[in-house]
């Protein structure tokens, strides 16, 4: 068999794979999407709370210890044994019947695993602005609401994606870690099909979509920095 004649085959056994993977991948962006939802504003309250100042019997930072605490746990345990928990958990603890929460756990514990990387990103942000603009936000009569949310964090925003673009595109292929809860993504399917038919192509054509799903995101997130990008 000519060399062209092997490429001719594989691409055709290629060709026939992508309808089954491509529906993987539909729930791979889907986990992708609803994770972006959640995670990006309660990183912002993660946040907030690791930011607080609020003391109790005059000391102890409880919210901010509590908040370290979380961010300390989600970002020091692997995020396949964080699936584990969400979708298990339950069932051992309570004995709750966990035959169709295995795709809001997948959810849940990437929301809560991202939300955290989010928060500290949104902090160095917050951190980083200079104390005179919110001086100069009161003195001009601007509450401390209207100061963040219409000075303050249009410029955190600019200033943080570029790490903000790191972790979604961290994000695209995290998505496959769901399989550890035989949840029909593109990875798994890409398994399956390899176990199936004894070749390795499907992973081939699987890691396809995954870089075509980031150069996607990617040009996306480089479209929103030249878009923010007001001081040059």
């Amino acid at each position: 068999m000519s060399v062209w004649s092997w490429l001719v085959d594989v691409a055709t056994e290629a060709i026939t794979m992508i309808p089954g993977l491509a529906g993987g991948l539909v729930k791979s962006i889907s986990i992708f999407c609803w994770t972006l939802l959640f995670a990006l504003p309660l990183g912002l309250l993660i946040a907030f709370g690791r930011m607080s100042k609020r003391k109790v019997f005059g000391r102890f930072h409880v919210i901010r210890s509590f908040t370290k605490l979380y961010i300390d746990i989600m970002r020091g345990t692997p995020l396949m044994l964080q699936l584990m928990v969400v979708f298990y958990g339950p069932y051992y603890l309570w004995g709750a019947n966990i035959a169709g929460f295995r795709y809001p756990a997948i959810i849940i514990a990437f929301s809560l695993n991202y939300a955290a990387y989010f928060g500290e990103i949104y902090r160095s942000g917050i951190e980083s602005m200079p104390l005179g603009q919110y001086e100069a936000a009161q003195v001009l009569g601007y509450t401390r609401g209207q100061t963040f949310f219409k000075i303050i964090l249009p410029q955190v925003i600019k200033r943080i994606l570029p790490a903000v673009t790191n972790e979604v595109i961290t994000l695209v292929k995290d998505t496959s870690l769901a399989f550890s809860l035989a949840y029909m993504e593109m990875f798994t399917l890409a398994k399956q099909i390899a176990a199936k038919n004894t070749t390795f192509l499907p992973f081939v054509v699987s890691g396809i979509f995954y870089f075509v799903f980031n150069a996607v995101v990617a040009r996306i997130m480089n479209g929103l920095e030249k878009k923010m990008d007001y001081y040059r």
